[in-house]
């Protein structure tokens, strides 16, 4: 039989079995970039936003976390994780929310700081959360939305030692020098606000 190429070297075959000894967790983490990321809320799946799109920090040891601020999309669920996912847009929250089923996204880790208010103090001391639908549209306001909003906002209360009030659970439009009117007139807050009591 004809041999195609050269027979490796022994230096190369010791180089090989060196290599096959070394444990997988030594090697370089090639593999390891495609993983998932732990999510701060447990049922929630890991869809990163770009890098490019918030400021990584080490919440709440360089700034405390003091109140939860609510979103409504103006978007799908879809093109809001695309957007966020683009590094061109500068924009993201924490999580975002489908409408159909409450499915819940994790974009940001809770330690770092999301761009989801316009205003940095609240940026840096809040933990924003998107709900898929339009203001205006008050169809995309589903119990599994209301309910899995609720369950998440109040874990995050309980996280951070946040009260669960209208005073830190805050919509978008309460924000100083925002002109966005989200989560708007059909978000039923006394709904809202008493199922995060009660998860």
């Amino acid at each position: 039989m004809d041999r195609a190429g050269p027979q490796p070297s022994r230096r190369r075959l010791l180089k090989g079995a060196v290599l096959a000894a070394v444990p997988y967790a030594l090697l370089p983490t090639a593999r390891a970039v495609g993983r998932p990321q732990a999510v701060d809320f447990p049922s929630a799946e890991w869809q990163p936003a770009s890098t490019s799109n918030y400021t990584a920090a080490n919440r709440p040891s360089t700034y405390s976390v003091d109140r939860v601020i609510i979103h409504v999309t103006q978007e799908t669920y879809a093109n809001t994780l695309a957007i966020f996912q683009n590094p061109q847009k500068k924009v993201s929250a924490h999580y975002v929310v489908r409408s159909a089923d409450g499915h819940i996204a994790q974009c940001v880790r809770e330690a770092d700081v999301a761009w989801h208010a316009g205003n940095w103090d609240y940026n840096t001391h809040s933990v924003g959360i998107e709900h898929e639908g339009w203001v205006d549209k008050p169809s995309y306001f589903t119990d599994a939305l209301y309910q899995e909003s609720a369950r998440l906002t109040a874990a995050i209360c309980d996280r951070y030692g946040i009260p669960k009030d209208r005073a830190h659970i805050l919509g978008h439009y309460e924000v100083p020098g925002t002109d966005h009117t989200d989560p708007g007139p059909n978000w039923d807050w006394v709904r809202y606000i008493r199922l995060v009591n009660l998860a």
